[in-house]
Parts: C-alpha cells; sequence; structure tokens
C-alpha cells in the first residue's frame, strides 16, 4: 500500500512557476514508476508527466515539455513538478500517482493516487 499526498499547489500569474511535491509512505517508493496528472472543471483527466523508478527516464505530455520538469529524490520518498512559464491552461487539480509497472502513461497503469492539489494561472 502506497499512500499519496500532494502540496504546492497555489495561484500563479501567467509566466510564473510552481513546485509540486508529492510524499509517498512506505519503503517501496523507489520500485515504482510515479506520475503527474491533471483534470480542469469538465475535462478528463490528462497525462502530464512521468518517472521511471530509477528517475533516470522522463517522458512528458507534448504541451508542457520544456516548460516542466518531474523529478524524484527516492531517499526522501518524494517526487516534485517544477512548472514554469506557466499558461491560464495548465489550471487543474494536479494528481500524482504511483505505477507499479514501472514508467507509464496510461491512467489505468496506475495503482495509487493522491488527493491533489490545486493548481490556478491568472492571465
Amino acid at each position: 500500500q502506497v499512500q499519496l499526498v500532494e502540496s504546492g499547489g497555489g495561484w500563479v500569474q501567467a509566466g510564473g512557476s510552481l513546485r509540486l511535491s508529492c510524499a509517498a509512505s512506505g519503503r517501496t517508493f523507489g520500485t515504482y514508476g510515479m506520475g503527474w496528472f491533471r483534470q480542469a472543471p469538465g475535462k478528463e483527466r490528462e497525462f502530464v508527466a512521468t518517472i521511471s523508478p530509477s528517475g533516470i527516464s522522463t517522458y512528458y505530455q507534448d504541451s508542457v515539455k520544456g516548460r516542466f520538469t518531474i523529478s524524484r529524490d527516492n531517499a526522501k520518498n518524494t517526487v516534485y513538478l517544477q512548472m514554469n512559464s506557466l499558461k491560464p491552461e495548465d489550471t487543474a487539480l494536479y494528481y500524482c500517482a504511483a505505477a507499479q509497472l514501472g514508467i507509464a502513461i496510461g491512467r489505468n497503469d496506475y495503482n495509487y493516487w493522491g488527493q491533489g492539489t490545486q493548481v490556478t494561472v491568472s492571465s
């Protein structure tokens, strides 16, 4: 069982930055692929970024490439999402998730989810 708690969301003006954190419980954090998803009002939850258990491999949604960076610290059981050059269309509830199979981009590949942290970007 893995419990995930996100933090770091908030309000920011367009062009600004935020850093999301996701703290995980358990001693097996380093064996899970980790991902960030987001869901805007009235829209489906969508993939944002994922990172392999070792942290060597990452993959991003096209719309965030070059602006967002996913990273992890296995010693601290934490995964991060650094978000720069934020746009109003980045406004959403951001979720952290853990996948037993490793790096993954599909929602159904993830076994555990956090409760989400709200990110609001104003124009």
